[in-house]
């Protein structure tokens, strides 16, 4: 099944909405709360200025190489762009296509921003990925993003035929202190400086 963000967004209630998604699946593994939503678009820019018009963000925008992609066992390197912010409590996540690997570029529909996958806060990726795999949930991507004192260790899990959408397993660590869901106010603050400096996307 394919999942649109603009139609969730078209829903009066989102949180009930999202809680749908899935919901026997993540009861099943004891998955915490959902923390993100991830979002596959064509352009990154164009559809964070498409959400900023109906008042999200701003979101901040960058673009980097990430320090670990390994998909399917296959180390790949990958580059890629994200635009972060934040929307009733959700971390929006905007991803493009990227070049090294299919990953997202499989998930673009012309006009629509597809939710490609679910992700969730948790202590130990490796452990939780073990957990889903021994029930026959494989590994996607392994990955990792270092920026700075900033660690984020990941999963996409192919959950597509057990829950019907992708899951990822977030790690987010600064300086070795856990990051459970980072504020608001960090990514739109960001997102402004952007647009003050006149630079929409940083490189890292």
């Amino acid at each position: 099944m394919i999942y649109f963000f603009d139609d969730v967004l078209r829903s009066d209630n989102i949180d009930y909405t999202l809680s749908l998604i899935a919901k026997d699946f993540r009861e099943k593994y004891n998955f915490p709360d959902i923390r993100q939503l991830g979002i596959v678009v064509a352009n990154v820019e164009t559809a964070a200025a498409e959400l900023e018009n109906k008042g999200m963000g701003p979101f901040f925008i960058a673009s980097d190489t990430l320090d670990m992609w390994n998909e399917r066992g296959k180390n790949k390197t990958f580059s890629g762009k994200v635009g972060l912010a934040c929307h009733k409590g959700y971390e929006i996540e905007l991803l493009e296509p990227g070049t090294g690997s299919n990953f997202y570029k499989s998930c673009v529909k012309k006009g629509r921003m597809v939710l490609q996958h679910l992700g969730f806060s948790v202590k130990n990726v490796d452990s939780f990925k073990r957990k889903l795999e021994e029930s026959g949930n494989k590994t996607w991507v392994r990955g990792r993003i270092k920026s700075l004192g900033l660690v984020t260790e990941f999963a996409y899990m192919d959950t597509l035929k057990q829950a019907g959408i992708i899951t990822e397993l977030i790690d987010m660590r600064i300086f070795g202190v856990p990051l459970k869901n980072p504020h608001a106010g960090f990514y739109h603050n960001c997102g402004r400086l952007e647009k003050i400096i006149g630079k929409r996307s940083l490189s890292f």
